[in-house]
């Protein structure tokens, strides 16, 4: 999954580290190649072609490469989607997880199971469910998921955590909150937000805007996965969170406060949000209980939400030539997961 969002952060670092990075991705609708520009021609860094429910081109991957670790970021991620097509989610999210973990299963045991290999599965905190007010998911929260997607993403996470217990495959796990900053796919809310207002179109806030999320800069996100992937036990899961809660409308009303600063002749951005019908099953509010990863491994988020966010629009601000052709493509711009 190196050429989506998450995965091209952790692609980027990794490379620029001196990591000998095997990118692998199917190159559906959300990858974009140029989001390894930066890194891609690097010596220590390759590009392969597959879909992980491509059972042969993952052993063949395997076999050519010989890789020492497996981190697994290649999901469907869209929740609006997945509630349009939830097919698509089973088919990546599940029976996909399944290949990659036969597929580095039998790497691992015929390189005779060294003790050094590990499959990092990476998840969401929408796992668990839906929080109230008060409370924060922790490793040990029961799952409760409530969209096709999260449903999809639990049933991995059991994979993963079931190939440790009966194979002994060297695994670690995390769940993170929401992600966001540079190469977000534009379907996703920040994005939606700074390209809407850009154009003066209306800014689609689902319900009332109530919905409280975590928010993680993507790059801290980068850095935590690598962290937890060269320290983390066997076994052991970390959540990685942004420590930075925001009510929906408030995050947009900072964005449209940030835009209105950088592009005042838009101003005040605000009048563009519009309050639409609300998402089936829209989860009120997810929090990070981050105490396991900042005691056990010493990593702590380092762009605060406001910073993050004056970066985020700066780079959309700068980067056109990257969203522009984006924008094309299939359900960007549409409203989706209200057919239900």
């Amino acid at each position: 999954g190196g050429m989506g969002f998450i995965g091209s952060a952790v692609v980027r670092q990794a490379v620029r580290e001196g990591v000998d990075v095997v990118n692998l991705d199917a190159m559906t609708y959300a990858a974009c190649a140029a989001n390894v520009a930066s890194v891609s021609n690097a010596p220590n860094h390759v590009f392969v072609r597959a879909d992980l429910r491509d059972r042969s081109a993952l052993d063949r991957a395997f076999a050519e490469h010989a890789p020492d670790a497996v981190m697994h970021l290649a999901a469907e991620s869209h929740v609006d989607r997945s509630i349009d097509g939830p097919g698509d989610f089973v088919d990546t999210n599940i029976t996909g997880t399944y290949n990659l973990l036969e597929a580095a299963r039998a790497h691992w045991q015929a390189q005779g199971r060294p003790e050094g290999f590990r499959f990092h599965h990476v998840s969401t905190d929408e796992v668990f469910g839906s929080l109230g007010a008060t409370g924060q998911f922790t490793e040990t929260t029961p799952y409760d998921p409530r969209s096709p997607y999260s449903a999809s993403k639990a049933a991995s996470d059991h994979l993963v955590r079931a190939w440790h217990e009966t194979y002994g495959l060297p695994v670690v796990m995390t769940n993170c909150s929401n992600n966001y900053g540079p190469f977000h796919f534009p379907e996703k809310l920040i994005p939606v937000v700074i390209l809407n207002a850009l154009h003066g179109r209306p800014i689609p806030v689902y319900g009332r805007g109530e919905n409280v999320r975590d928010w993680l800069y993507v790059e801290d996100h980068a850095d935590a996965l690598l962290t937890v992937l060269r320290r983390g036990p066997v076994g052991r899961s970390y959540n990685i969170g942004g420590e930075n809660e925001a009510r929906n409308v408030d995050l947009v009303r900072t964005i449209c406060a940030i835009l209105d600063r950088e592009r005042p002749a838009g101003a005040p951005h605000a009048d563009l949000i519009a309050f639409v019908e609300d998402r089936p099953g829209h989860d009120a509010r997810y929090a990070i209980d981050p105490a396991r990863i900042r005691a056990e491994l010493g990593w702590r988020p380092s762009v605060t939400l406001e910073q993050g966010l004056e970066k985020t629009v700066r780079w959309y601000l700068d980067n056109e030539d990257w969203w522009r052709p984006l924008l094309d493509r299939t359900g960007v711009g549409e409203r989706l997961g209200v057919g239900s």
